[in-house]
């Protein structure tokens, strides 16, 4: 039986490369599993409206693409059955 799984991230970005001037990718680092659902359908909605939560209570904080950001934003995923400690799981490539 299939599982969904809602996890909290802090948010962070990393460099990338030099490719085209430099690129940045977004990363994340489990804090903690909230909760488990049965459907997936259940499991982004609560999603959804923890991420407006977050949004709202994190308002005054400095947004991740900021060169003075030094932590703090977080964002709710869904993942099938588990959730990874970190996201993305490989390093993307810059094609």
């Amino acid at each position: 039986m299939t599982t969904y799984v809602l996890a909290f991230y802090e948010i962070d970005r990393a460099y990338g490369g030099h490719e085209e001037g430099g690129w940045w990718y977004d990363t994340g680092q489990l804090v903690r599993i909230s909760r488990i659902f049965r459907t997936e359908e259940r499991a982004l909605t609560a999603a959804a409206r923890a991420n407006r939560l977050l949004q709202h209570l994190e308002r005054h904080k400095r947004p991740v693409g900021s060169i003075i950001y030094h932590g703090g934003r977080h964002a709710v995923e869904v993942y099938e059955d588990f959730a990874p400690k970190f996201y993305p799981d490989t390093r993307p490539r810059y094609d």
